[in-house]
């Protein structure tokens, strides 16, 4: 069975949108939900719903919250009751499957790295993005949990990157593009031009070589490669671009009333342009290369982000993703392994 373990005392908005999202979830798709956090603050938030006892949600107590601001090192060292270690100890254990968290970034990757470890052949777990395209969705790695990052690991970021677009975003044979400043594989820095060489190499994959930042957005290319350094910005930059424009096209058609009239009559276009570019509509980013499946949502995650990043958790749950990350690793960089020794 599918159970999501889910800090409820992450995230910018604290408990109640956490909360929402996980009886939405529940109400729509019927999964169990562990919420986990300060028991008297969860079972207030919850009682506001006013939900059918039969709804499948229960409570595991944690009395400390880390919060945003705290460097990873002192949650770990000093807070071991907090709602992010236990939670991914829930998921270590078996008594949940996934976990799912708004909350602070570092403390919930390098929780999810001692508690559940790295699988074989990974040197370095990567948060990975889905963003929007005029062809769909493609996939974005790293976007911060490495900021500096060496070929090796940026060819095992392609390979993840690989497997959860074809078991999640459902790319039969997705292509593969290594982000730079320029097409050719000549233009770069160091670090992209030994990785173009290893990614050239690696013949599990369609590598289609370069990409710009405007291939982001092109649908040409289903996975994206980078540092985390690099893909941050751009995450951070195309959520920002997103937002500005929605603004400004509001502030355009309330300007008279002939505008207004026309987003009237366009307002279902609009309503679909804002769905897709929307970060809510995605839930959460996956943190690949761990032994278990941990999603890490926006701090600024409403309750809709929250519930569908439980969904994409239940998703990768159900797909195996973590077993077939397993497995295309170990089978890629283990053959190459032996082939050196």
């Amino acid at each position: 069975m599918t159970i999501i373990a889910v800090d409820a005392m992450g995230g910018d908005r604290g408990c109640a949108p956490v909360v929402e999202g996980a009886v939405a979830y529940a109400q729509e798709y019927g999964g169990p939900v562990i919420l986990v956090g300060k028991g008297e603050r969860v079972t207030e938030e919850i009682a506001r719903h006013k939900i059918r006892s039969s709804l499948p949600l229960r409570i595991q107590e944690a009395s400390e919250v880390v919060e945003m601001d705290e460097p990873p090192s002192v949650a770990l060292r000093r807070k071991k009751d907090s709602s992010i270690r236990v939670g991914i100890e829930l998921v270590k254990r078996g008594e949940a499957t996934a976990f799912v968290s708004a909350g602070n970034t570092g403390a919930v990757m390098a929780t999810a790295v001692v508690i559940l470890g790295n699988l074989p052949e990974v040197e370095r777990p990567a948060i990975a993005a889905v963003m929007p395209t005029l062809k769909g969705n493609c996939v974005l790695l790293d976007v911060g949990a490495n900021v500096d990052c060496k070929p090796r690991q940026l060819l095992q970021f392609a390979i993840m990157g690989h497997i959860y677009a074809k078991d999640i975003l459902g790319k039969k044979n997705p292509k593969v593009g290594l982000l730079s400043i320029g097409g050719e594989e000549t233009k770069g820095n160091e670090l992209t031009k030994e990785a173009y060489k290893a990614l050239e190499d690696e013949t599990s994959l369609i590598f289609v070589g370069m990409v710009e930042g405007t291939d982001l957005f092109s649908g040409n290319v289903d996975v994206v490669v980078c540092d985390g350094f690099a893909g941050n910005v751009a995450l951070k930059f195309s959520e920002a671009a997103a937002e500005m424009i929605g603004v400004l096209l509001r502030e355009e058609f309330s300007k008279t009333v002939p505008r207004r009239l026309g987003y009237f009559l366009t307002r279902p276009a609009f309503e679909q342009f804002r769905k897709r570019v929307d970060y809510s509509e995605y839930g959460g980013a996956p943190l690949l290369g761990v032994k278990g499946v941990c999603i890490i949502s926006h701090g600024r995650s409403t309750a809709k982000a929250i519930k569908n990043a439980i969904r994409v958790a239940g998703e990768c749950v159900e797909n195996r993703v973590i077993a077939h990350i397993r497995e295309g690793v170990q089978n890629s960089l283990g053959m190459k392994s032996s082939a050196s020794a």
